[in-house]
């Protein structure tokens, strides 16, 4: 059977509309999973309830995340936070942690990623790193893949993309700092941005800091790559249950 992948989809405070973009779905029902979008739930018997539903998580990008959570005051460069957002997803990742489940992050679902599992964040990339930054929001269309991404060896990202340097597209103004427990870097710009973290314990934690559903769907192998080896752990997980 094709596994089940959980979604969790982007807010608007002002709307309280919940939406997944066309892309991430076609991402991955491009890679054999089955996409459904989760709602947002606080109760602990629910998440877990929804853990045992899913064979893996996918985490979307969207807006800013509260830094209270890893200890920090809001920057004035913060953009926008929903805080239902936030705790769901913290909560939802620990639980598919604890069931030893797959989870893909992409952009900011690698970065709440991070802080869920204890690390930090740059809440504003240009204000809080000193030095000449790429242009880390790019002015091009979303499929377009705008700057380079060195991967490192010995790493799952490695082992999907069989290569040591990817383009990406980028569409962000926060990026990870500090990986949290059993975190580590697997790809990172030439500017020093961290680009990609994975568990170094977990078969198949993987967080991206870029779009890969957008480059997916306009053909990308590298990124193809990417979810075809998420929906496989997903398979080889959902089999093992």
């Amino acid at each position: 059977m094709n596994p089940v992948i959980g979604i969790t989809p982007s807010t608007q405070n002002e709307t309280n509309m919940h939406f997944v973009s066309a892309a991430n779905i076609a991402a991955i029902k491009g890679a054999g999973g089955i996409p459904i979008i989760l709602p947002f739930v606080v109760s602990e018997d629910q998440i877990r309830q929804i853990g045992n539903m899913i064979d893996g998580l996918y985490l979307t990008g969207g807006n800013s995340i509260d830094p209270t959570l890893f200890h920090e005051e809001p920057h004035p460069k913060l953009g926008e936070i929903n805080p239902i957002r936030d705790q769901y997803e913290v909560a939802i990742i620990e639980e598919m942690q604890t069931q030893q489940k797959p989870i893909l992050g992409v952009c900011r679902g690698c970065q709440i990623l991070n802080v869920a599992l204890g690390g930090d964040m740059y809440q504003d990339i240009y204000a809080q790193i000193d030095g000449e930054l790429l242009q880390h929001k790019q002015h091009a269309p979303a499929s377009h893949a705008s700057h380079f991404v060195h991967v490192k060896e010995e790493t799952l990202l490695r082992e999907i993309v069989e290569t040591e340097r990817i383009k990406v597209n980028s569409r962000h103004h926060q990026a990870n700092r500090n990986p949290g427990k059993d975190i580590q870097i697997s790809g990172i710009a030439s500017d020093g941005v961290v680009e990609a973290i994975e568990s170094k314990q977990a078969p198949f934690i993987l967080g991206v800091q870029w779009h890969p559903e957008d480059l997916a769907t306009a053909g990308d192998t590298v990124s193809k790559r990417i979810y075809n080896a998420f929906v496989q752990a997903c398979s080889e997980n959902e089999n093992n249950t």
